[in-house]
């Protein structure tokens, strides 16, 4: 050892939810959010990893929408299997489930009808919503550097596994993209609200992954969320490996919804990761007493990253989501 060398600074210790945690500790703390008029407490669970090595704190957070279990799903077997209890260096901070309201309930939704990702900062006096996203900004935020928001499509909508964040406006933020792997990668505007735009304005990273639907496990979806998990910890030195992802990553700048021209009796002939021509028939959409049925044709190519499983439609509603991708990952 160089004697000259300047010491490394030492590894601060974390302030959550009144505890103090040092490097190389675990802990298990509730954050208290409110009481349910029975008076049953409500409080949310937060695991945090510790290493003793200086590095970069990592959130995994999953049910801000309460019944989006896949998410849910995919962080807790990360947990019970110990696979992210001894990082090379830096913190995790695990959240299986922020939205404990919905998770019970079986809704995306908090008891107010608010939807919590529309909600930050929140405020302390503020709506259920509200003051859920407020103690998470008061709590959580202040510790992170980078995240994963685990997601899933809703209303009776899949999506096809992907990674959603602002490409080409930071190269940190295409990085952790590239690293994570997904299937597929979205550039998504911030919505007013969002977990994502307070981070951003805070100088924090958060991507969003979503896949499959709510109430529904997606097998597939949560193995691929597992694996690119390991990849996005690796990329910042806190996992010794991880596996390489099993295909390229299709990139679409531009994405688009198909919505449904008639009302009716909604039936798809293709399937989410599918690839759609323009000009090609993908579905159709029929009146319930046999009269009248009307073919659709896509106006764009692309590859169909979202798809609505609802029979029943009315003008309007989307059927199809439809990434365009980059020249070079077109199909064929």
């Amino acid at each position: 050892m160089d004697p000259t060398a300047t010491p490394a600074a030492p590894v601060p210790d974390f302030s959550l939810n009144g505890l103090t945690i040092r490097p190389g500790e675990q802990v298990l703390t509730r954050l208290v959010i409110a009481r349910l008029p029975s008076g049953t407490v409500i409080d949310v669970p937060v695991h945090v990893f510790r290493s003793t090595q200086p590095g970069p704190t990592v959130l995994l957070m999953a049910g801000m929408h309460g019944d989006e279990v896949n998410g849910i799903e995919t962080i807790r077997r990360m947990v019970r299997r110990g696979q992210l209890q001894q990082p090379l260096r830096g913190s995790i901070v695990a959240i299986p489930i922020l939205n404990i309201y919905g998770f019970l309930n079986f809704s995306r939704e908090v008891p107010d009808g608010k939807d919590v990702n529309r909600s930050f900062p929140g405020h302390p006096r503020g709506s259920v919503a509200s003051r859920v996203a407020h103690r998470f900004m008061r709590e959580i935020m202040p510790l992170i550097d980078y995240g994963i928001d685990f997601h899933t499509g809703g209303a009776a909508r899949s999506n096809h596994p992907q990674v959603r964040c602002l490409l080409g406006e930071d190269p940190e933020t295409d990085a952790l993209a590239a690293a994570f792997a997904a299937p597929f990668t979205l550039h998504a505007a911030l919505r007013p609200g969002s977990l994502r735009e307070a981070a951003m304005q805070q100088g924090r990273r958060i991507i969003v992954y979503e896949t499959g639907e709510s109430l529904r496990l997606d097998e597939g979806g949560i193995e691929l969320a597992t694996a690119g998990t390991f990849r996005f910890l690796h990329h910042l030195g806190m996992l010794p490996d991880a596996p390489a992802p099993a295909q390229a990553t299709v990139v679409c700048r531009r994405h688009t919804w198909l919505r449904a021209k008639y009302a009716g009796l909604w039936r798809s002939y293709l399937k989410t990761g599918d690839y759609v021509q323009k000009g090609q028939e993908y579905g159709v959409v029929a009146d319930p007493y046999g009269e009248q049925a009307v073919r659709l044709v896509s106006p764009v190519s692309g590859f169909i990253i979202g798809l609505n499983h609802m029979p029943v439609v009315n003008q309007g509603d989307a059927l199809l989501h439809i990434g365009v991708p980059e020249p070079a990952d077109k199909a064929g």
